[in-house]
């Protein structure tokens, strides 16, 4: 083996090839995050057991994701870039294959850790693998390019996952992977490049172990606690402990054990724009993620939407978001980064504006605009984050970094998630109550004869109709209050603006591979 340059070692790649190839297996494991959520109620049928327990299916590839994205920075010093890809990849197409022919609820599961864990490394070692074949004038156009395939996932798969399970049966929202598994594979054994960076990183047992039990304990506590009514459960105190302890014992050890022998690289949190990164990113994901779960529930709720129908209401913000992120790729460079994050963050703000207006009378147009915006909004954020973030760090350390950045934005993500949720369900009894003081014969309302015939509150089926209606009514109050409370935190993230700065023109760094 020979050390080279980067810019030798990269030379007569086929970087076309390579980008669709990686880009294949990001949109896959992006994909099945959401792509199983509506194919649940049949699974449930299927095999034959309670909701509660058929949200494990989801649970698991959550948790087990977690857990294995930090892995991905010491896999990938330890094993290389393209022999991790390769293993990720097949792992997760057999997995894939392994949810589809799953007769039992505990089979699934495990399958669907299976799928965690190989799957966890492609969505951050994409993102390293465009900024070390890409030269620096066009890695603002790598990261659209990347920012597409993680924001298609999770928009796409609601749409997909409903038309499949209706039509084919809900294994094949697992049987899809395996055609795309496979090209992909294909596509990254002949055009990978076969060097690695030059580090053989020690591993260390102690902080990984830590790491996994706060990470894993904190989504648990997330996916579980509305269901267990938070912290009047023993479960969620527990599960908060663990998180607590095992944090703080990772901080303790990491601190004390040199960076070259520590499962995380401390030298990360040394560097300024990597670190306002993790915050605007873990915002991105706590904000705009959360009203993402928002509408499509809503829809279907309160307005009687079917599954297929409310994914092709909300699919035009996933053309929002690739509009946008065409045009800031070749923007990212050119303009001031801040001045981008500024007119992104302003487009959202104005999208969850909009969306607070709403009723349970609005049309389609009203649903698919806000969310245009909102997409736009998305798209002018996502990428010149991506590329303010990395611009600045050391070729060595960006698998450990991406590992990190994806999972910042997916804990802000749980996070936001749970939050709206607790809300919307909190707010709903408050709203409820409240309207329920005004249910009197002196209400005009009741002045209507229809009206007073049909919601007799005086009659067990007017009460009944009249409790469904209150129910309607509470239930969109709190989601507009949850929009509200987006559109206040959107707002808040400007003055962080001003303590992330743009990347020098022209600053480059060296980077040491071994060439295989």
């Amino acid at each position: 083996m020979t050390v080279e340059s980067a810019a030798v070692g990269t030379e007569g790649l086929n970087r076309p090839l390579i980008t669709l190839s990686i880009m294949l297996a990001t949109i896959m494991q992006t994909l099945d995050s959401t792509i199983a959520n509506v194919a649940l109620p049949h699974m449930q049928g299927s095999l034959s057991v309670s909701l509660n327990q058929v949200g494990w299916v989801l649970t698991s590839y959550i948790m087990a994701t977690a857990i294995a994205t930090p892995l991905t920075g010491w896999l990938c010093d330890r094993f290389g870039q393209r022999t991790v890809f390769l293993a990720s990849v097949l792992g997760f197409t057999l997995a894939s294959m392994w949810c589809g022919i799953s007769t039992s609820l505990g089979e699934i599961v495990v399958a669907r850790v299976m799928q965690g864990v190989f799957g966890a490394a492609l969505v951050p070692l994409s993102q390293t693998v465009l900024l070390d074949i890409n030269p620096r004038e066009k890695q603002g156009s790598a990261m659209a390019l990347w920012g597409m395939g993680v924001m298609i996932g999770p928009i796409v798969g609601p749409t997909l996952g409903g038309w499949l399970t209706d039509t084919m049966g809900w294994r094949w929202v697992f049987f899809i992977n395996v055609p795309v598994g496979i090209m992909a594979f294909t596509g990254i054994w002949k055009s990978f490049p076969r060097y690695s960076v030059l580090r053989r990183m020690h591993f260390d047992m102690a902080g990984f172990v830590s790491l996994s039990l706060a990470i894993g304990a904190l989504q648990l506590l997330l996916d579980r606690g509305q269901e267990q009514n938070w912290f009047a459960s023993v479960e969620i105190w527990i599960e908060a402990y663990i998180a607590g302890f095992a944090a703080l014992y990772f901080i303790y050890h990491t601190w004390r054990t040199p960076f070259d022998r520590s499962f995380f690289d401390y030298r990360l949190i040394l560097n300024r724009n990597y670190v306002t990164g993790l915050l605007f990113i873990f915002i991105v994901g706590l904000v705009l993620f959360a009203s993402r779960a928002l509408i499509p529930t809503m829809l279907q709720d309160l307005m009687g939407y079917t599954a297929m129908t409310a994914g092709w209401v909300t699919a035009p913000s996933g053309l929002g978001t690739m509009l946008a992120m065409l045009v800031v790729g070749r923007l990212v460079g050119k303009v001031d980064l801040r001045l981008l994050l500024a007119i992104g963050f302003g487009i959202t703000a104005f999208s969850l504006w909009q969306m607070q207006g709403y009723s349970l009378v609005i049309g389609e147009g009203d649903v698919i605009w806000p969310g245009v915006w909102q997409g736009l909004g998305i798209g002018l954020v996502f990428v010149p984050l991506s590329a303010a973030t990395f611009a600045t760090l050391s070729p060595e350390m960006r698998a450990n970094g991406t590992a990190i950045y994806s999972l910042v934005r997916n804990v802000g993500s749980s996070i936001g998630i749970s939050l709206v949720e607790t809300l919307l369900t909190r707010n709903t009894q408050i709203a409820h109550a409240a309207l329920t003081t005004h249910i009197d014969d002196h209400n005009p309302a009741f002045q209507n004869p229809t009206v007073a015939s049909l919601y007799n509150p005086h009659d067990a089926l007017g009460q009944l109709l009249l409790n469904t209606e209150i129910t309607r009514q509470a239930t969109m109050i709190a989601y507009i209050d949850d929009f509200w409370l987006m559109l206040v935190m959107t707002l808040a993230v400007f003055p962080l603006l001003l303590i992330i700065r743009s990347p020098k023109r022209g600053a480059a760094v060296e980077q040491t591979v071994v060439v295989e």
